[in-house]
């Protein structure tokens, strides 16, 4: 007799992401696909335990949710607490992020100018709230996130990356010049 595997919202979300994994899309279709796959995922009051939804006071808090076997991708919890915010960075891979509760607040940037005068130029920003979506896939992907609200702001993080081994998705901080601030 086979065990029946128990559904579960994040089972049903990581079928789906596995799905568009396998498609071999290029990376920023691939960020797009899963998004649009995390959007109903964002709207499931179980989706994560209580332990899931713990942020800390020394910075924003990061609970792997899932591992795919063989590294393809990963499904992460990230809980901010009021004011918390990460550096200028990017990513080692593709990304799919949706915010589950309260709102972040997002400024990408883009390189200008030439090698040893380099810049970061503000190329957008907006503030997600509950239930929006984004997808980003280097190059391209240098952004700033804060939690801009006065409550925890929790979002789900589809990276096309095995965090478990890597510890985190960030590839490079920015510490240059920008023509604006960090928001």
């Amino acid at each position: 007799m086979t065990a029946t595997a128990v559904r579960t919202p994040l089972t049903d979300l990581v079928t789906r992401i596995r799905a568009v994994v396998a498609r071999g899309l290029s990376e920023g279709e691939t960020a797009r696909h899963v998004a649009e796959y995390l959007r109903p995922a964002l709207r499931q009051p179980g989706l994560l335990a209580p332990d899931q939804r713990e942020g800390s006071e020394d910075g924003y808090t990061q609970h792997v949710l899932h591992v795919e076997p063989d590294g393809s991708f990963s499904v992460v919890a990230l809980v901010w607490l009021p004011g918390q915010s990460t550096p200028v960075h990017d990513h080692v891979s593709w990304c799919a992020v949706g915010v589950y509760e309260g709102q972040e607040t997002e400024t990408l940037y883009r390189l200008a100018g030439r090698k040893g005068r380099r810049q970061l130029v503000v190329s957008g920003h907006a503030v997600n709230r509950r239930g929006e979506v984004t997808g980003i896939a280097p190059p391209g992907d240098i952004h700033h996130v804060s939690n801009s609200g006065t409550t925890t702001a929790i979002s789900l993080h589809v990276y096309g990356a095995d965090i478990g081994k890597l510890g985190s998705s960030i590839r490079r901080v920015y510490d240059l010049p920008s023509d604006g601030p960090a928001a």
